[in-house]
């Protein structure tokens, strides 16, 4: 099809020539020194023409001689950049495939190519991660030392690139991972700290700051970005879930007093002070400390719910109840007698009812549960120990010996029998 529409245009082309062309009578006369030249006017316009191609034909092959120099240094300026790049393109795909030492050297290799080639010596992204890229393979060599120093020199030479700097970002987030992996936090946070605000928002940036924060025992801080991470989807709903419960409760059992206890509670998300779990094991910890008034504030929103709960929570809140039974307000009589239902399924619950009621010196509705979670051999022994013993002092206030003797035999055996 191309070589039909190049006869057309030769086509047109002579036609149009022979149009305006064939026709013409004019003359062209040079004089020189005495000598005179005619020409017709068609072989002047021609020969024109072919003096200006010869005269641009010239001037072009003059220029690539005297340009042949310029040209022979940038080809060898190109081929050693294809060196260079051939050779980092090498070491990625070794590090890729575990050969660390391998990797290093082919990094090395382009970086001499570069560093030899003073034209190629400003390209600082180029030098940048070539030396990330070795840092990598150092680490997993266990050179720290020379790791380190990679590291340093890719962070230096990714300054000088142009914004956005994603080599000086990769560069601080591998120096954060290398420092995670040597147990050191402190220098973990300060990478990560360098980073600007929108990368420390960063999926990989924030799983580094939580297991930096583990590390450096900041649960506070942890739990925030825990949060965060889940917020993007960072873990599943369940992993999350566990997770942020967890973290919770190393942020409270940190807790050196009530009124540190106290604020702890207050900056929890309220996400965290409904779970159930964390909200027993802040009361368990405020008892510890000598408040279970205030502990029983914490856990009393859940108790009204806690015939809609799981056994392991509605367990839980049962546990850290019963651990806070001094002193139990008059109000709570009514949650008690809610949960009657309840405690009939959960051995746990129906013990913390009992002793519950008896605190209160509802002795009858306490004897009824006790006696219930004592012969109930889903309860642990610890448990059912309590039952027992609790039964036997019930039992020695209203002046039943005998069975007060029983109860406490009962009780022996299960302590002797751990």
């Amino acid at each position: 099809m191309q070589g039909i529409v190049w006869i057309l245009l030769l086509a047109v082309a002579a036609v149009v020539g022979a149009t305006a062309l064939g026709a013409n009578d004019g003359l062209v006369t040079l004089f020189w020194m005495g000598w005179r030249v005619d020409f017709s006017l068609n072989l002047f316009l021609l020969g024109l023409l072919v003096f200006i191609l010869a005269v641009y034909s010239l001037v072009r092959g003059l220029d690539g001689l005297l340009n042949l120099p310029e040209r022979a240094r940038r080809w060898r300026i190109t081929q050693r950049d294809r060196l260079a790049q051939a050779a980092l393109r090498e070491g990625l795909a070794l590090y890729m495939a575990g050969r660390y030492t391998r990797a290093h050297k082919a990094c090395q290799r382009a970086i001499a190519i570069q560093a030899d080639t003073p034209e190629l010596a400003l390209d600082a992204e180029f030098t940048s991660l070539a030396h990330l890229l070795s840092a990598g393979s150092l680490h997993r060599l266990q050179d720290r030392a020379r790791r380190d120093e990679h590291l340093q020199r890719a962070i230096e030479l990714a300054q000088l690139t142009r914004k956005p700097r994603a080599t000086e970002e990769g560069a601080r987030l591998l120096a954060a991972e290398c420092a995670l992996e040597d147990r050191d936090a402190g220098r973990a946070l300060r990478d990560l700290a360098e980073l600007p605000p929108g990368v420390a928002r960063r999926t990989q940036a924030l799983r580094l700051k939580l297991q930096a924060s583990r590390l450096a025992r900041q649960p506070m801080e942890a739990l925030k970005t825990a949060r965060l991470l889940a917020k993007h989807q960072g873990f599943t709903a369940g992993a999350a879930e566990g997770l942020l419960r967890s973290l919770a409760s190393e942020a409270l059992a940190a807790a050196r007093d009530a009124d540190q206890l106290r604020a702890l509670w207050n900056t929890l998300d309220a996400n965290d002070r409904r779970d159930p779990l964390v909200a027993a094991r802040a009361a368990r910890r405020m008892t510890d400390l000598g408040a279970p008034q205030e502990a029983r504030q914490w856990i009393a929103p859940l108790w009204d719910q806690i015939g809609r709960l799981t056994m392991e929570q509605s367990t839980a809140l049962a546990t850290a109840l019963r651990h806070a039974l001094l002193d139990l307000e008059d109000e709570w009589l009514p949650r008690l007698d809610a949960t009657t239902q309840a405690a009939l399924r959960n051995p746990q619950l129906a013990l913390t009812l009992g002793m519950a009621l008896a605190e209160r010196q509802l002795w009858g509705k306490a004897r009824g549960m006790l006696l219930s979670a004592a012969n109930d051999l889903d309860l642990d022994a610890d448990g059912r120990r309590l039952a027992w013993a609790r039964l036997g002092q019930l039992a020695e206030q209203e002046q039943r010996h005998d069975e007060a003797a029983r109860f406490f035999r009962l009780a022996a055996l299960l302590e002797t029998g751990r």
